[in-house]
């Protein structure tokens, strides 16, 4: 690879897992799979391995985790929480071993652990009782989140001695069948869905109230002694087995089926024993941990950059199940897509029950000559929604039917048209009164990112529209108690909550009502963009194309989606009705500063009093941009304490560097 090329691919790789870092472990709502996360991960380390000249202190394979959130207190963890070197074949694993044999100048013991899918914390314990606990965070700081913890039934608050002092590290989860149970009940009352139990587990213990995260019933495996002594004369633990077995008898829940073997032999058994037994387990785990047992042969092998030398964690790949492929049914999107979802056979895949999965479009069914009746290989795309793989050609009998997407909506009956939209062909209904995508429309609206409808599930939805109650979002507001009190399993209480979560909606402001509008491409960021800018629905309406293509992150086709949307009179209809029936169309939130607008800023090293996220913040709230990379197009480089090639990259430029007091106050907040 010519260096140009390895430079461009470095920063790309960069920007794309520090992207899908931040959604993992800040927003716990993952795209990609730990696998495919993984694989680009150790891509970006071999070239910068190969290209050294391209290394940087910041990139995201010098750092663990996630920042601290700002709604929990920051806790400086006393002991490094780090990572592991992660291996994803038997020879990767032979050559760790190998490694760790030759510097010790024997075959050294090794525990090996199932790695648990789920949080990790760190707890401490003074005089035998738990004190505080904290999330990993970046593992140098992280998040106080102890009345969660506490929570917990798995997590001792008082132990049956009374030692001094010591903290251990150990990974909260969220069980298998109380996930399914959440996930059904948050269905119900029409609210997202978590996509995995990770990230269930994740969220639920960032809950701020202590009673939400208690109804989760969270668990926990303790997998490490971080600092102090176990027992009462103050003497430490010789070896990684006996401080867990020492952990077991103090009434802690340790990690199961871990065993202490010696030669490549056992521990590849071992972990393969591990893999064949996740479909079966009440909890996820993604891996198998092999660490050095003796605590001194520890020392002796030493630490990385950030991860252990005598450590790795083996990383299975997603797993994949056969099944057969009953039938295709046609899924009408609320903007009108046309989405054939396969009918399964089904079958347990990653510790739920699949029987249904996503085939995309007409593209991805040809290009992999997938049939109705085929044998066909499914996993769970990002660890969380099932698609088929491939199909079996090899075990067709003759019978397996070609699949066509219909020239008809099959809820309206009305012509679909061909959507070229990037890498494949989508189907789109046209008709403005179809039904799947008013029901679609109306479910989008009423959403917890949208208008908030507390109550307002896709079932309730779906009943007012069976029983003539709503024809269309406006009509929402126009319901009364009476009106759903009749209503199968509605009483008089459920119909006056209903009545009163769709009265407050009416004050949601501007910026849920432009992402409730399901205008293309527009989210809840690009909503509160146009929001924090524009102040008032009166204004989109007279907004041209140049006005929305220059904000921040709204480009050509989003721009042209927002004209068109605006300039469409059955907007301006339904915008006059919600006005007439007094909704909120102005925003709410505080207007965006423009002190920093038209400028782009590189940040670089460590700042004295903001991490670089909240400094990223700060810069976007005062209508700045925030890139990644310095070019000849950047107006200032914040640069801190160990700041790395950025800062020599915007000297050869001759761009300028500041100092984060000096754009303090250039902000005017010189005395933050």
């Amino acid at each position: 690879m010519e260096k140009s090329d390895a430079k461009a691919r470095i920063e790309e790789l960069r920007a794309t897992i520090e992207y899908n870092a931040k959604l993992y472990y800040e927003k716990d709502a993952p795209v990609i799979s730990d696998y495919e996360y993984d694989a680009l991960f150790r891509e970006l380390q071999d070239l910068e391995r190969d290209f050294p000249e391209f290394d940087s202190p910041n990139s995201p394979t010098k750092r663990v985790g996630g920042a601290a959130q700002d709604k929990f207190e920051k806790v400086m963890h006393s002991v490094r929480m780090g990572s592991l070197t992660d291996v994803f074949s038997y020879d990767e694993l032979h050559d760790f071993m190998n490694r760790t044999r030759d510097v010790l100048g024997y075959e050294p013991e090794y525990s090996v652990e199932p790695k648990i899918d789920g949080l990790s914390v760190a707890l401490t314990y003074r005089n035998g009782e738990f004190v505080s606990g904290a999330t990993r965070g970046d593992g140098i700081i992280g998040e106080d989140v102890t009345a969660n913890l506490r929570t917990i039934r798995t997590i001792p608050l008082k132990i049956k001695e009374k030692l001094p002092y010591f903290v251990v590290r150990g990974e909260v989860y969220m069980p298998r069948s109380v996930f399914d149970q959440l996930n059904a009940q948050r269905e119900e009352q029409g609210e997202a869905l978590f996509a995995n139990p990770r990230n269930a587990a994740a969220g639920s213990l960032r809950q701020l109230d202590p009673k939400i995260a208690a109804s989760r019933r969270l668990a926990i495996f303790v997998f490490n002694l971080q600092e102090g002594s176990l027992y009462a004369d103050g003497r430490p633990c010789k070896t990684h087995a006996e401080s867990l077995d020492r952990l077991t008898e103090l009434g802690f829940t340790t990690l199961p089926d871990r065993a202490t073997l010696r030669g490549f032999e056992a521990v590849s058994e071992h972990i393969r024993m591990l893999g064949e037994k996740r479909p079966d387990l009440t909890f996820d785990m993604d891996g198998g941990v092999v660490k050095i047992n003796d605590l001194t042969e520890r020392v002796t092998i030493g630490e990385g950059t950030g991860v252990p030398k005598w450590a790795i964690a083996f990383k299975y790949p997603p797993e994949e199940k056969e099944t057969k492929l009953l039938s295709i049914e046609i899924q009408v999107g609320r903007t009108g897509v046309l989405t054939p979802i396969a009918d399964l056979v089904p079958v347990k895949l990653a510790g739920t029950t699949v029987s249904r999965a996503t085939l995309h479009n007409q593209n991805y069914i040809t290009d992999r000559d997938i049939r109705i009746g085929d044998t066909v290989i499914i996993r769970k795309a990002g660890e969380i929604i099932p698609e088929i793989v491939k199909s079996k050609a090899e075990n067709r009998t003759g019978n397996e039917t070609v699949f066509q997407m219909p020239s008809v909506c099959p809820s309206c009956g009305h012509p679909v048209v061909r959507d070229e939209c990037g890498d494949g062909a989508a189907f789109r209904c046209v008709y403005a009164g179809c039904p799947a995508q008013n029901a679609r429309g109306i479910i989008h609206f009423a959403s917890k990112a949208a208008m908030n409808i507390d109550g307002l599930g896709p079932q309730m939805v779906e009943l007012l529209l069976a029983n003539g109650k709503i024809h269309g979002v406006t009509d929402l507001y126009k319901l009364k108690v009476e009106d759903i009190a009749g209503l199968d399993r509605m009483g008089d209480k459920s119909a006056a909550n209903l009545i009163a979560a769709i009265e407050r909606s009416k004050n949601a402001g501007l910026e849920r009502l432009l992402y409730a509008f399901g205008i293309r491409q527009i989210g809840e960021v690009a909503a509160e963009q146009i929001a924090g800018q524009l102040r008032d629905l009166e204004s989109c309406f007279s907004a041209d194309y140049e006005t929305f293509a220059s904000m921040n992150d709204i480009g050509e086709v989003t721009a042209t989606n927002l004209v068109e949307f605006f300039a469409d009179p059955n907007t301006r209809e339904l915008a006059d009705e919600l006005i007439s029936l007094g909704l909120n169309t102005h925003a709410v939130k505080e207007k965006t500063a423009d002190t920093m607008a038209g400028l782009t800023f590189v940040l670089t090293g460590t700042l004295p009093t903001m991490s670089r996220d909240e400094a990223s913040e700060l810069i976007k709230a005062n209508g700045g941009k925030v890139s990644g990379s310095v070019s000849k197009k950047t107006s200032y480089v914040l640069a801190g304490e160990e700041a790395g090639s950025k800062l020599t990259k915007a000297n050869e430029l001759g761009i300028p560097v500041i100092d984060e007091e000096t754009y303090l106050k250039m902000i005017g907040k010189q005395d933050i």
